[in-house]
């Protein structure tokens, strides 16, 4: 232990899963350090400005923040409750779905009886059928411990029957219709779900928490990740920003010190690595982890990444839509965006983020359109700004196929656009610091799990793992990640616990 009456952590990283982390920690009585390369914090989390308004770099509906969700639990746990810029989405309309193939509409409204009228109305002779998925859905959500902050003395997570299915089979099973099963997997996208090989309990788990209720942030999802920095900080932490670690220090198989870029020295009782697992093997030169190991890591297929456009609109010209929409091309394609032979692209998801005083009118809308890596693979070794004029092009005929999209839904869409921005997974990697620019963490493969779970404990010492890359992506799996990770240092129970003490809904 450290000099200091208070155990020390370092966290290297300060995206969600590094700041969640270190929030809990610090609530808990230890003395944090978080370090970030970028010039703020946040991760996925991190906002930007461009031509005057602020963008949002990923998607953010949450889910988990209805009266007994799992994240309002968390965060009433570490005091920021009442700090949450939040609007709730429609429940008449939690998500729109368009399929171009056949021009139809589908309208997904919240609660579990809601879900399966809005799709009955679409599906009358699959009322039953829709009952039962539904009702395993749940099942399975009910029996993970974790995901429903009930304490647990396996290290190992039990996973319920049928979890461990893929999630395409899991749907088949329940439902006969081949458009509804499409219909039914159309949050792939933010899973980087993959047919016959994401498993079923990650597709349960997304789904059920916008079955049961969906949010977005207001203002900007950078306002959170600044919450969660005033925990560390009022508990006597530190985030300190605009400098990455760039060496890790080993000896016998524990880390004594980390060195950033700016060449100061941070040393602590435990080291927690929020960064991608193939960034943390590059940062220990070849030491603390076999061979074996470090190839595994490099061997793991990641999820697919993403293509985004950054709008501002005219005034007055868009209506603001307080729900998701989901355009896609074909019902047989819903499964297919990992696929770099496909062609491009094959759906999106259009967002108008709410502003502070949100009214009739949209001021900005974000596009994001899944992308597999290949596609940028000819400027991977180029650099931000400095990509060439190619690569610009590039970018500017991508963005037309998007918008040619968004007009087969919205006719005159283009007109009402005053100002673009885009960015390819190339963005998403240096501004991430993600391998491929993966939006989802590597991809959880059924037929070998224990390739793709990775476990918070690592064969160094006082080294710990956190993040979108180790069990669950997403602003619920990463904050129930961090919870596995802090029990991992204060002992199996002790966050739960007193998350439980805690309620009050």
């Amino acid at each position: 232990m450290s000099d200091n009456k208070h155990p020390t952590a370092v966290i290297i990283g300060g995206g969600l899963g590094g700041l969640f982390t270190g929030a809990i920690l610090a609530h808990e009585g230890l003395t944090v350090t978080v370090l970030e390369k970028n010039a703020t914090a946040g991760g996925g989390l991190q906002s930007f400005r461009r031509f005057g308004c602020s963008f949002d770099t990923g998607m953010h509906v949450i889910g988990g923040m209805q009266v007994g969700g799992n994240i309002r639990r968390i965060c009433r746990y570490l005091g920021i409750l009442d700090k949450m810029r939040l609007r709730d989405v429609d429940a008449s309309c939690a998500d729109e779905l368009f399929f171009l193939e056949d021009h139809h509409r589908y309208r997904i409204a919240q609660g579990e009886r809601g879900f399966v009228d809005a799709l009955a109305h679409d599906f009358p002779d699959s009322r039953k059928e829709l009952e039962r998925y539904v009702a395993d859905i749940m099942r399975i959500t009910d029996g993970i411990d974790l995901f429903n902050l009930r304490p647990s003395y396996d290290y190992i997570t039990a996973m319920p029957d049928g979890s461990l299915l893929a999630a395409s089979d899991f749907i088949a099973q329940h439902v006969t219709n081949p458009k509804l099963r499409s219909v039914l997997a159309y949050m792939n996208p933010l899973y980087g779900g993959q047919g016959g090989v994401t498993p079923a309990y990650v597709h349960a788990i997304i789904s059920a928490l916008y079955i049961h209720g969906a949010s977005r942030f207001v203002g900007g999802s950078s306002r959170f990740a600044d919450v969660l920095t005033e925990v560390i900080t009022r508990n006597g932490g530190r985030v300190i920003t605009h400098d990455g670690v760039r060496h890790i220090d080993i000896k016998e198989k524990r880390i004594e010190a980390v060195t950033t870029d700016k060449g100061k020295v941070y040393t602590a009782d435990y080291y927690i690595s929020d960064v991608h697992p193939c960034t943390l093997v590059k940062l220990l030169n070849g030491q603390g982890f076999t061979k074996a190991f470090r190839t595994r890591m490099e061997e793991i297929p990641n999820t697919y990444s993403a293509f985004s456009v950054y709008l501002k609109l005219k005034p007055e010209s868009f209506p603001y839509i307080n729900h998701s929409v989901y355009i896609m091309t074909r019902y047989d394609e819903v499964w297919n965006f990992a696929d770099s032979l496909k062609p491009w692209p094959l759906g999106l998801l259009l967002m108008t983020p709410p502003t502070d005083n949100q009214g009739q009118w949209a001021s900005t809308v974000l596009l994001t359109v899944p992308m597999t890596f290949d596609k940028v693979k000819p400027w991977e070794d180029t650099v931000t700004g400095r990509r060439g004029e190619e690569y610009e092009q590039w970018k500017q005929t991508c963005a037309t196929k998007v918008l040619a999209l968004v007009e087969e839904v919205y006719p005159h869409f283009s007109e009402k656009i005053e100002a673009m921005n885009t960015a390819s997974p190339l963005t998403i990697r240096d501004y991430y610091g993600s391998k491929d620019g993966t939006l989802s963490g590597y991809s959880k493969d059924c037929h070998n799990l224990a390739l793709t779970n990775i476990p918070v404990v690592t064969k160094v010492g006082n080294l710990l793992l956190t993040g979108q890359n180790i069990n669950l992506h997403g602003f619920c799996g990463v904050p129930l990640t961090a919870i596995n990770t802090s029990e991992a240092i204060l002992g199996k129970n002790v966050v739960i616990n007193h998350i439980n003490a805690c309620d009050k809904d």
